[in-house]
């Protein structure tokens, strides 16, 4: 049995989906993290469990041919970008790898993967970024938690956001350091400012900043929304999130625009889309379009075909096929995600969309009962994947394919295969990189019906 401190030289023979390398030491799974398969260590343990253990490297006796030199001071303590010591290409294999390991070991299925679609910018494509705030030594600072913790490490520029995200960041903390508004803190739930959050339209360069306030100060951020847009012409609008909660949830019910619009716009497949703080969308939209062609490849519809959206968010998915078809059906759990789908397909004279709040296997089995029919459903959950229910009313709808886009391979992996053991083969796969230099990655699948 292993021991923490022990301290052993071992190679990674293998990679996880949240980047830790793997060796093997006395027949016994360690996983080491900033490693990457090849490389010859001097390691420690540091945890020992009942069937594995975790190690860090104390020293890279031999390195792999795959590792790079980190071009961010902040990588190795944030922890998101969990493959920034290694080649994009490596990364991509990796990643590849990780995507049709899940189908095959959680599902036991064996799946015509196509080639993995990397990404062509590895840099500022994310769309989107939330900063949690702290106060250290008596000033407030952002930036992201450590792995594992709530313990935040402090970043202002991430080489994954825009340039401008940092920018507007520093002016934001000036303000609140200059005004003595106080950070909320999730241990004696006082304080104010629980986090800033940022949009920005890829297409439009259209900027919303949101403040995350325990409760309501919108006289307190006046001046600062005066700041902002005099200083950047890109921000159309400003809002106040207002989250009471004692929770990790981020974002409130409760939003109040400070200035401008209460969204924001982008294009996204040719459909101009609003996006409001609580849409989901996206964070990479260059790569969120080639993601979305490949499910309209996989769909193929004929101009007469229904197709049911079951996890529509601002209905970006459902309105790039529109036109496709007859019918778009779109469900979303988040009201003020289908306030924005309804808009979305208004501003872009689609009149053959529909779009319904609630739970998707309840709204659909709903819709089922009133007499709707879905040639094609496409379903794009959340990490946790599909409900039984969910799943169980897809079935009983029958639909000629089912198209699946996943975060989770491992998820996706169990809800496939307990589709194809109720008569949906997975007939094709490709893994897709929406999130270069970090452990997570897309899978799109096609399910036919038998």
């Amino acid at each position: 049995m292993l021991e923490k401190n022990q301290q052993f030289i071992a190679e990674i023979i293998d990679v996880t989906a949240d980047g830790n390398g793997v060796c093997k030491i006395d027949n016994m799974a360690v996983f080491v993290p900033k490693t990457t398969i090849g490389d010859k260590i001097e390691l420690k343990i540091v945890k020992v469990l009942k069937n594995y253990a975790f190690g860090i490297a104390e020293k890279i006796i031999l390195p792999s041919p795959d590792r790079i030199k980190t071009d961010c001071a902040n990588s190795e303590k944030c922890g998101g970008c969990v493959f920034r010591h290694i080649s994009y290409e490596a990364e991509c294999r990796i990643k590849d790898n990780i995507v049709r390991n899940a189908f095959k070991r959680i599902g036991g299925l064996e799946i015509e993967f196509e080639d993995f679609m990397a990404c062509d910018e590895t840099s500022r494509y994310r769309n989107k970024a939330q900063y949690p705030l702290a106060t250290v030594n008596g000033r407030a600072v952002c930036g992201f938690f450590a792995p594992r913790s709530h313990r935040i490490i402090p970043v202002t520029d991430c080489k994954l956001q825009p340039q401008i995200f940092s920018e507007i960041v520093s002016c934001i903390l000036d303000y609140i350091n200059e005004k003595k508004i106080s950070i909320y803190s999730e241990e004696t739930h006082t304080g104010i400012m629980r986090h800033i959050y940022l949009r920005k339209g890829t297409h439009s360069g259209e900027i919303m900043v949101c403040f995350v306030v325990r409760k309501e100060i919108s006289r307190q951020l006046n001046a600062l929304c005066r700041i902002l847009t005099d200083k950047f012409s890109d921000i159309k609008s400003i809002v106040m999130n207002i989250n009471p909660e004692k929770t990790n949830v981020i974002l409130g019910d409760k939003c109040v625009t400070l200035y401008g619009k209460e969204t924001i716009s982008d294009t996204m497949c040719g459909n101009e889309i609003d996006i409001s703080p609580l849409s989901f969308y996206q964070v990479n939209t260059i790569q969120a379009e080639k993601l979305y062609a490949k499910a309209l490849e996989y769909a193929n519809p004929r101009k007469s075909d229904i197709i049911a959206d079951l996890y529509c968010g601002a209905g970006t998915i459902g309105l790039s096929l529109a036109k496709y078809v007859s019918k778009i059906i779109g469900i979303e759990i988040i009201p003020q995600a289908i306030e924005n789908a309804r808009k979305n397909a208004l501003q872009n004279n689609i009149t053959n969309a529909e779009f319904y709040c609630g739970d998707a296997g309840n709204i659909f089995s709903e819709l089922r009962q009133n007499g709707c029919k879905a040639d094609i459903i496409i379903i794009d959950p959340p990490r946790k994947g599909c409900s039984v229910h969910t799943l169980e009313t897809i079935i009983q709808a029958a639909p000629e394919k089912i198209i699946m886009i996943s975060c989770n391979p491992a998820t996706a992996a169990r809800d496939v295969e307990w589709l194809s053991k109720r008569g949906y083969f997975p007939s094709k796969a490709c893994g897709v990189d929406l999130f270069p230099r970090t452990g997570h990655c897309e899978v799109c699948i096609c399910l036919e019906k038998e």
